[in-house]
């Protein structure tokens, strides 16, 4: 298997890894769900790379044709990696819900000046 064949998973690499970075290494909450999302979706490229076979057709069967020599791909990944989609993007929107009730109750999103008013109080 070479670098081409691949590079769909030298894609979900980079992306989950700078995922991860801006999610670890960034205070500002905003840049911390973008993070999160980059991260989602590597994964949903990821579950879609591996369910990908090459040749199948969807399993859509007819009266007229013999199925035996045919070759189907399951379309539950994809499935499920549209539900998973839905689901992110809700609690995305949720997160960004917080980020707002958070800047309004603190005045800031960076994580360090959150954590510091709340050893004030």
């Amino acid at each position: 298997m070479n670098i081409l064949e691949s590079f769909n998973y030298w894609v979900v690499m980079i992306l989950m890894m700078s995922g991860l970075y801006i999610l670890i290494a960034h205070g500002n909450l905003v840049k911390k769900i973008i993070g999160l999302t980059i991260f989602q979706t590597s994964v949903y490229i990821f579950y879609i790379s591996m369910a990908n076979i090459s040749g199948a057709t969807a399993p859509i069967i007819y009266k007229n044709i013999e199925g035996d020599n045919i070759l189907y791909s399951n379309p539950l990944p994809h499935v499920l990696i549209l539900t998973a989609i839905v689901v992110g993007i809700s609690t995305m929107a949720l997160a960004l819900a917080l980020v707002i009730r958070i800047k309004q109750s603190y005045g800031t999103i960076e994580e360090d000046e959150i954590h510091a008013k709340e050893q004030q109080q």
